[in-house]
Formats: structure tokens, C-alpha cells, sequence
């Protein structure tokens, strides 16, 4: 019994495994002996480093250490059954993974017998990559070869009876496996969470299972590698204790600058050897001229989860808006977003202003039960915005629709609301009510014939600094959750179905915008209802 070598990282990407060990012990001899398999057993099969010994990157070989290198006291069996890493792209970890699911299968102490080694992934092309290269592996080394056999989506070793599989994310065909080892890969792209709850639960009747989920950072915070990824971090930050899970992330804090080449070395533990600096230098720059393309390189190259695949504004020009005071006598133009009984309703409120720009004005309505789940839920913070009486909250689990008719009829007493546009597939009582009380609602489709203009209009007033806010936080939130959509022609529109959390504030500013800029008196174009006439 020792302790782990000095020598080596003692943190794994700001995680100290010593710090939880508790009666758990360091097996140095343990930890060099699968070190070794990779050097003296794997060659790269990719790259310049093809037909290399596979020595392993100093955060490799942390990683490696740790999770064959911990013992329990009571057995002398591994500490870790379950391993998070997140690892920003070209950084090795597929390769790292495919010598990890080597050494669990053919090594003794790695695996047992009969064991049963898989490779999963939301897709069989994307769990083949870790394999493939396993594959190409054993293949290039005498030794490994001549003990197994090799197929197109399985290696078996007969001595033992083990076997080492692809799998795809079928998870109704998966039970029954008894998983010694698995390795999951981009579990970002897991459309549920079925795969890994069967895989998870495959390894029960094993000694010593070992779990490993591969990722880069993802957008959707609802999803299982969410869940998986926040778990991590609290196990990392000290807030969870489990001494069976083994945190791994690598990546940058979520305020920083994407373009600072520091920032990229934090991210990329890889920097220089399995990616190349001037690569990075090149995708940042990309990545500042295309805010479309910010959010990816945020994602694949600094591993941030950000807050939708595509961003559409850029939030950088969208905070730096000019302030405004009152809309005074000017005309205002609203957009009205109901949304369901149970979710935010939006009223977005907009005047022009002399320069061509517009000022902004928001109310927010929610269930107050609702707001009180969602922030446990989804970390959302619903109740402080209601304390700071950004959001009205109404009783109850479902919108009172008559606290937001009372609402708006109280605004239209204080300012010169000229039009409210609602969509017309939601419309409900409350429009008949508003105007039956001479309020001007004016009904507005969600198609790209009404909502592209408007929507690159906004994305236009933002990108020129003349969209002022007052920085709301619930709108900004908003704006950072949108997704678009695109059709052939070019046209975009706000989509609802891609954004990850509630766009219902900006989807009502396009609408505002619309009426505020419409060319007719009533604003409606006649292409909306009866389409175009080809001659």
C-alpha cells in the first residue's frame, strides 16, 4: 500500500481524489500496470502519432491512474464504478477510451471472466468510432491479435469468454446484458435517458463494473448528460460525497473570453499535443465574425454548455443597449404571447425612437405554483424575479387570465398602445375581452410570411445597438435561449421546438416590431391570409 505518485497531476481537472479516498487506498503497482498496458501493448492508429506506443498525456494518465489505482480497504476491489469526462473535441478522448475498454477486456485484473465489454452511443455509427479504433488496435499488436478474434462490431477472446460489443440506442433490446464495462460516448446526443438507465443497471450482479461516460458539453439542460454533468460537478465542488464516482471536466468558466488563447489552454489539456494552437486561433476568430457559429466553437472547443445549438443574438451587442426612460406620448406597438395556462405569458411593448431604434418595455405573468417547481426544476430564478416584480405571479397552477386583462387595461390608461398583435392559433377569451374594451388586438401568424422580417429586424437592431431594453433579465434570458429556424428561401423565425428553455418574450417583441413597422394602417398584409398569386 502507497501512496499515489507525486509525480503525477494530484488534481484531475480541479477534482482531488485523496481529499474523498476516506478508507480507500492508492495501489501504485495497480496504476502502473494498466499505465504499461497502453505504452508497451497499444500504438496510435490515427494521425501523426500512428504507430507510436501509446504513452498516455499527463491527464490521461491521471485519469488512468485514478480509476485503476484506488482500492476499497474491505476487498482490494476499484474504488470508481463510474467515470464522467468531459473533454473539449480533439483532445484524445476517444482514443483514450478505445485502451480503456481494451485493458477491461483483456486484462485480469481490468475485467474478469466472461466479461462483457460495450461501447454505446445514441447512434451505432457514433459507438462504433470508439470501437473502430479498439479494433485497429488489438489488430496492430501481435499479442492482442493472436488471443481474440476480431469482427465487424464485436472482439471476443475465447480464454476468458469475454467479449467486447457495439451498441446502438435501441435501450428496449438491451436488457439482460450483464455489462462489465461500458463505455458511453457523447452523451450530449442521448435523445433520452432510457439507454443509460438500462446500461447503468446491467452491471448489478458484476464485482467490479466500471461505467464510463465520454462527452463534450451540450445545450440541453433537460436532458440526461445534464443531469450526469451537474452531478459530476457537485461531486468535484465537494457539495455531493460519493466516493465511487470519479469527476472529470475540463473546460472554461462560462464568463470567459473565447478568444483569449489562456482560456483555450485551461479548456484543452490536449493543447499542443492532440490539438493544435493555431487551429484554435483560427475557429475563435471564425466564431467572432459568425455568432452563429459562437456557440459551437463555446461548445466543441471550450466545453460550455451554452444555451442553445445555434446562437442567433449575440448577447455581447445585446448588452450594450443605451437605456431609455418613458415611452411619453409615443405610439406603442405590443406583441401578446400566451403561451398555455400553466406556462409564462409575455407582453412585449415597443416605440420607435428618433434615430430609427426602439425602446422596450416587458410584463411577465406565470402560475405561481409553476414558478415554484420550475425553479427547483430547472434552476430558473422565477422567485426572485417575482420579488423584484418582474414576473406577476398568479395563484394557482394555471395563468389568471383575468389578472392579465386587468394588467393590460391598466397599461393601455398609461400609455398610447396604438395595436396588440396575438397569434392567431391562441387566441382565447381574453382576446374578445380586451376588445370589447376598445383595446385593438390584431390577430398574427407564427409563419415565416409574418415573422421573418420582423425577426431579422431584430436581429439587425441588436447587432446596431438600437434595441433598449432596460435590461430586463427575464427578456435577456429570453433572447439567450433562442433557437431559429430557417427555410430554403432564407427566411427565419424564433422556434420554440429548438430552443431549450422559454423564448415567449422575444417571439412577442417580433410580433411588436411587426405592427410597429407595418406599412398598411391596419398592418396586416394580404399575402397573410390569402398567400401569393402566381400569373
Amino acid at each position: 500500500m502507497t501512496n499515489p505518485d507525486t509525480s503525477h497531476e494530484s488534481l484531475i481537472a480541479g477534482y482531488d481524489p485523496a481529499a474523498t479516498a476516506g478508507d480507500c487506498w492508492f495501489d501504485q503497482e495497480a496504476a502502473d500496470r494498466v499505465i504499461g498496458f497502453f505504452r508497451d501493448c497499444l500504438t496510435h492508429v490515427k494521425g501523426e502519432k500512428a504507430g507510436h506506443p501509446f504513452e498516455l498525456d499527463n491527464w490521461q494518465e491521471a485519469i488512468i491512474g485514478a480509476l485503476f489505482g484506488w482500492k476499497r480497504k474491505d476487498d482490494n476491489t476499484r474504488r470508481y464504478r463510474t467515470a464522467y469526462i468531459e473533454v473539449p473535441r480533439k483532445n484524445g478522448k476517444s482514443t483514450l477510451c478505445a485502451g480503456l475498454a481494451l485493458y477491461m477486456l483483456f486484462s485480469k485484473d481490468g475485467g474478469e471472466q466472461g466479461a462483457e465489454v460495450y461501447s454505446a452511443a445514441a447512434e451505432r455509427e457514433q459507438a462504433s468510432i470508439v470501437f473502430d479504433i479498439a479494433s485497429q488496435m488489438v489488430a496492430a499488436e501481435p499479442v492482442l491479435r493472436g488471443v481474440s478474434k476480431i469482427f465487424r462490431k464485436s472482439i471476443g477472446v475465447e480464454r476468458t469468454a469475454s467479449t467486447y460489443k457495439v451498441l446502438s440506442a435501441d435501450a428496449y433490446t438491451k436488457h439482460g446484458l450483464n455489462a462489465s464495462a461500458i463505455i458511453f460516448d457523447e452523451l450530449h446526443a442521448q435523445p433520452n435517458r432510457d439507454l443509460w438507465d438500462v446500461l447503468s443497471t446491467s452491471t448489478g450482479a458484476r464485482v467490479q463494473p466500471l461505467t464510463v461516460a465520454i462527452s463534450t458539453a451540450g445545450y440541453d439542460r433537460n436532458s440526461i448528460c445534464y443531469e450526469v454533468h451537474d452531478y459530476a460537478a457537485k461531486v468535484r465542488d465537494g457539495i455531493i460525497e460519493d466516493q465511487t464516482f470519479l469527476p472529470v471536466i475540463y473546460g472554461a468558466d462560462d464568463k470567459a473570453d473565447f478568444r483569449d488563447p489562456k482560456v483555450w489552454e485551461a479548456a484543452n489539456p490536449g493543447l499542443g499535443i492532440s490539438i493544435r494552437k493555431d487551429y484554435l486561433e483560427i475557429e475563435s476568430k471564425k466564431a467572432a465574425e459568425l455568432p452563429s457559429y459562437e456557440n459551437t466553437f463555446r461548445r466543441l472547443h471550450l466545453n460550455q454548455w451554452t444555451e442553445q445549438a445555434v446562437r442567433w443574438l449575440p448577447m455581447d451587442r445585446w448588452d450594450e443597449a443605451d437605456d431609455f426612460e418613458v415611452f411619453g406620448d409615443r405610439p406603442v406597438y405590443a406583441g401578446l404571447d400566451l403561451a398555455s395556462t400553466t406556462d409564462i405569458a409575455a407582453l412585449v411593448m415597443v416605440a420607435q425612437d428618433e434615430e430609427g431604434g426602439f425602446d422596450v418595455v416587458c410584463r411577465f405573468w406565470i402560475p405561481e405554483e409553476n414558478a415554484h417547481r420550475r425553479e427547483r426544476k430547472d434552476r430558473v430564478p422565477y422567485e426572485a424575479w417575482i420579488r423584484e416584480s418582474l414576473v406577476t405571479a398568479t395563484p394557482g397552477d394555471c395563468i389568471d387570465y383575468d389578472q392579465i386583462r386587468e394588467d393590460i387595461l391598466d397599461i393601455t390608461k398609461e400609455i398610447n398602445v396604438r395595436q396588440i398583435a396575438v397569434d392567431r392559433w391562441n387566441a382565447t377569451q381574453i382576446v374578445t375581452q380586451l376588445e370589447g374594451e376598445n383595446v385593438n388586438m390584431v390577430m398574427f401568424g407564427q409563419g415565416y410570411r409574418s415573422m421573418s422580417a420582423p425577426s431579422k429586424q431584430l436581429e439587425a437592431l441588436v447587432m446596431s445597438r438600437k434595441l433598449h431594453h432596460q435590461g430586463n433579465p427575464v427578456l435577456r434570458w429570453m433572447a439567450s435561449n433562442v433557437a431559429i429556424e430557417t427555410d430554403p428561401a432564407g427566411n427565419i423565425k424564433p422556434s420554440k421546438k429548438k430552443s431549450t428553455e422559454k423564448i415567449d418574450g422575444i417571439v412577442a417583441l417580433v410580433m411588436a416590431l411587426a405592427r410597429a413597422t407595418a406599412e398598411t394602417d391596419d398592418g396586416d398584409s394580404i399575402y397573410e391570409d390569402r398567400g401569393i398569386i402566381t400569373l
